[in-house]
């Protein structure tokens, strides 16, 4: 019987979202347990998650340095598999690069570093370490975005032409940051999110999902960034032009100031046969439409699904009509990434279904993109090369 990954997190103390999130997930499927943690610069709330979660005192620890070393003096079989960042963005990196030369696996939150530059040096580390690298792109880890992918693969819709994807949020409407709302305080903030805002936190999924359904990369971008509240440092909307692969035309929207918009994240495929749409608030159901023909509604959990993509069912927990969602999408990219770690450890290779989840590469495009598309923004060039 495989064992259980041991899991060390760093950040996601008291209070914050998404690391009670990778936290929830990373347990679902009985496959890693949570053994360590440095979840605060605080100590005392860091001390304070520990005890929330009932672990050992001595392996709380006050930073990541102090973690990392003493994790790495531990017996091979008490110390820890891999860290799981869910700090602010401006730690990524550097918690990354140390856990990865300590010797651990790493889970990462989105983007994955600050600039280009340290995510195209992050992937050499990755390379060199050999180790198990895992990008929290949550929306690729929803079955029906694998059916998707796979019907286009199976050229379902013929030849893609066309993709719009566009991710609407309203919670960033108003200068809540302004009233201490630690959520959107750095995100705003430059320091701690880089060249771009709402592009950077949202913008980054809608990319990543156009390219994981079509297969084919962004090659081109034209940008328009607005921060629409005063005083805002970063974006708080964007609207992109894209030119992709194989011919592939794009337009991708992201705004956190659409009033009345929860997490509006949706995507259409157009094809030469046919087209694909899927959207992230009724993640159990992917419409497919062909040309004189009534929309078809394909429903997670079904044997047809399973019998047109192995992802889609190896990423399925219950029979259809039992809805799955925004929780499982983490726990799958979850359980793919500690199925990768248990078949290298055993000597096996991770076949192609298990490795289905975000990587270092994913990270290197999604930093590119930023980048580019806030450069794009500020010049008068109409094109920007990826």
């Amino acid at each position: 019987m495989k064992r259980k990954l041991r899991m060390a997190m760093v950040g996601g103390g008291p209070g914050a979202f998404i690391g009670d999130v990778h936290r929830k997930a990373a347990r679902m499927d009985g496959k890693i347990e949570i053994v360590a943690g440095a979840f605060d610069i605080d100590s005392a709330k860091s001390k304070q998650m520990g005890e929330e979660l009932n672990l050992d005192p001595s392996r709380v620890y006050s930073d990541y340095k102090e973690m990392l070393a003493n994790e790495a003096s531990l017996p091979a079989d008490e110390r820890i598999d891999f860290v799981a960042i869910t700090t602010p963005i401006n730690w990524h990196f550097p918690i990354a690069k140390a856990s990865l030369k300590t010797g651990f696996n790493v889970m990462c939150e989105k983007p994955m570093t600050m600039t280009a530059d340290e995510a195209v040096e992050l992937e050499k580390i990755v390379e060199a370490s050999g180790k198990t690298f895992g990008l929290m792109h949550t929306y690729s880890g929803y079955p029906m975005v694998k059916l998707a992918k796979d019907l286009v693969k199976q050229g379902e819709i013929g030849k893609v032409r066309k993709v719009v994807v566009r991710y609407a949020q309203g919670w960033l409407a108003k200068a809540i940051e302004k009233e201490g709302q630690a959520q959107a305080s750095w995100r705003i903030d430059p320091k701690q999110s880089g060249a771009a805002g709402c592009i950077g936190d949202i913008g980054t999924h809608a990319a990543n999902l156009a390219e994981y359904i079509t297969g084919s990369k962004i090659t081109d971008i034209c940008a328009d960034l607005t921060s629409f509240v005063d005083g805002r440092m970063l974006d708080d909307d964007g609207n992109c032009l894209l030119k992709m692969e194989n011919g592939i035309k794009g337009i991708l929207n992201s705004s956190q100031i659409s009033i009345g918009e929860e997490n509006g994240l949706k995507i259409w495929i157009y094809g030469t046969e046919g087209a694909l749409e899927w959207y992230q608030e009724h993640p159990n159901q992917l419409l497919v439409k062909k040309i004189d023909k009534a929309t078809e509604i394909w429903s997670r959990g079904n044997e047809y699904v399973g019998a047109r993509s192995e992802a889609a069912a190896r990423n399925s927990r219950v029979p259809a009509g039992h809805p799955e969602g925004y929780l499982e999408a983490f726990a799958n990219h979850y359980a793919n990434f500690a199925d990768t770690i248990l078949a290298k450890e055993a000597g096996e290779t991770p076949d192609e279904v298990m490795l289905n989840f975000p990587d270092v590469a994913d990270g290197v495009d999604g930093m590119i993109f930023i980048e580019k598309v806030v450069e794009n923004s500020q010049s008068d060039q109409k094109w920007t090369k990826l």
